[in-house]
């Protein structure tokens, strides 16, 4: 579940701990692994395939993460603004990829009509990921002063949009890959480990990447362009990776036979189901909430404060830092009150946190403090509207019908996150509508609207809210006598 989020903040969740790759593959379910074990197929793949599979899949995760911290995130937006972008430009820096995500179930149809997950990837990946060496003579061409900053800023919106779009049809594909290479009994484990090294590599790499940007010689647009190409090679080397995963024939997933197989489509029926309606209007409103400011805190410190680029990627790297420390504490939290009352608890925090924003100033108070923790206190919060938002999507859906579950809420999700980020960067130009300041005062109260649905969404295994309060209560108390003993 794609869930967005302010301060490009990303690591995928997980509750848990990480473990040294050493440890699992020598687990004892390498030994021999069945996937999918259904009366019609057992796929089986060896304990050497699956050990050299979970260590490229992790490289290929860290030169990959690098490249999309390049063409996403700070380092674009900053060059956009240097370009001389607007609220608008930086709103559709931001959209496009929420929107392209009405094509993954058109990829999940071709990936279903080929012979090997390799060689679609190769050709999904390869061009997407060489189409960003276009904007290398733009950049050396404006720079020039032979073509003008917007046009450079069309071009590189094409490019994203194009680039999008290609690898749209690949995201729900990867997933399928990735989960053939993992076994079920390590996937917590070894997804642990790998958001670990990932929250680690954005934590020392984007800072540096920043870093250069900002410190060229030759101005910050020239040393984006350097930065980008080394982000495309870390693309390409990510690619390479993909040679030392073991291939899988998509044919072989096919479950059952013409008798009883269902045809390759949406199970509608789903809609029937109430819970998962009460979920998908929290997940729509959520969406929509967050995205109307999502994309402008970088550019409100950015621009209106005048922060420089390498200090704006210092302080992601400060919430990437508090969100990989606090995905152990939620994970168990979770797991002993679940996930629901952890997403209203948190949700809270995290719908005042844009109120924050307003106290924020060019002053050094707000320079050396308020905006690094502003920034802790996001990654600290996003770490459990990740983890308890997926793991409640997977508690809601109905265990043999998951892939139609997930593929409505993330088209329900790419469409109103879409239509926030649409919303906001219109708004922001608005004369009367108070600027970024009025967009960060909308959305937190959006926010708030959000989480009424959620307090009706059922699940199993979470506490009742009436009990939520004397459990909190007894920690504290619990917490006091350990402090008095």
């Amino acid at each position: 579940m794609l869930q967005p989020q302010e301060d490009d903040i990303s690591v995928e969740a997980s509750s848990f701990p990480p473990v040294p790759i050493q440890e699992i593959s020598e687990d004892r379910a390498l030994t021999e692994t069945v996937l999918f074990p259904t009366p019609k197929l057992f796929l089986k793949i060896s304990k050497p395939e699956i050990r050299q599979s979970l260590r490229a899949l992790t490289y290929e995760s860290v030169f990959a993460a690098l490249l999309y911290s390049i063409i996403g995130g700070a380092l674009l937006s900053n060059f956009l603004l240097e370009l001389g972008a607007g609220p608008v430009e930086i709103g559709l820096l931001a959209a496009i990829p929420q929107m392209v995500n009405l094509l993954q179930p058109l990829g999940a149809y071709l990936v279903n009509r080929s012979t090997s997950f390799r060689w679609y990837f190769l050709c999904i990946f390869i061009p997407s990921r060489l189409l960003w060496l276009i904007l290398l003579p733009a950049i050396w061409l404006v720079t020039s002063s032979r073509i003008t900053g917007y046009q450079v800023i069309q071009l590189t919106l094409a490019i994203l949009l194009v680039a999008n779009i290609i690898e749209a049809f690949g995201r729900a594909p990867w997933l399928g890959w990735s989960a053939v290479l993992v076994p079920q009994r390590l996937r917590g484990r070894y997804f642990g480990f790998r958001n670990s090294i990932l929250g680690l590599t954005n934590l020392v790499g984007v800072p540096l990447l920043g870093l250069v940007v900002s410190a060229w010689p030759g101005g910050t647009l020239q040393g984006y362009g350097t930065v980008l190409v080394i982000g495309i090679v870390l693309g390409l080397i990510s690619v390479g990776c993909q040679f030392w995963m073991t291939d899988i024939n998509p044919q072989l997933l096919k479950v059952g036979d013409s008798d009883t197989s269902q045809p390759h489509g949406m199970d509608f029926s789903l809609f029937k189901d109430a819970n998962f309606l009460k979920f998908v209007l929290y997940l729509s409103i959520w969406c929509f909430a967050v995205n109307i400011s999502a994309p402008f805190f970088n550019l409100y410190m950015l621009d209106n404060l005048d922060i420089d680029i390498s200090v704006v990627t210092i302080y992601h790297g400060l919430g990437t830092g508090a969100n990989m420390l606090m995905l152990l504490l939620w994970g168990k939290l979770a797991d002993r009150i679940g996930n629901r009352p952890i997403l209203l608890l948190v949700g809270v925090l995290v719908a005042v946190t844009p109120l924050l924003w307003l106290l924020v100033g060019s002053d050094r108070i707000s320079f050396w403090i308020w905006l690094p923790l502003l920034h802790i206190l996001a990654g600290a919060t996003w770490a459990a509207i990740d983890l308890c938002t997926n793991n409640l999507m997977m508690g809601i859906a109905p265990l043999g019908d998951q892939s139609g579950y997930f593929a409505i809420a993330g088209a329900i999700a790419g469409i109103t996150g879409a239509m926030g980020i649409t919303v906001g960067s219109f708004l922001a130009t608005l004369p009367g509508a108070a600027g970024l300041l009025g967009l960060f005062v909308i959305s937190g109260l959006l926010r708030m609207v959000a989480l009424v649905p959620l307090v009706f969404v059922q699940e199993q295994r979470s506490i009742p809210l009436g009990q939520l309060m004397r459990f909190l209560f007894s920690m504290k108390q619990s917490t006091d006598l350990i402090e008095v003993e």
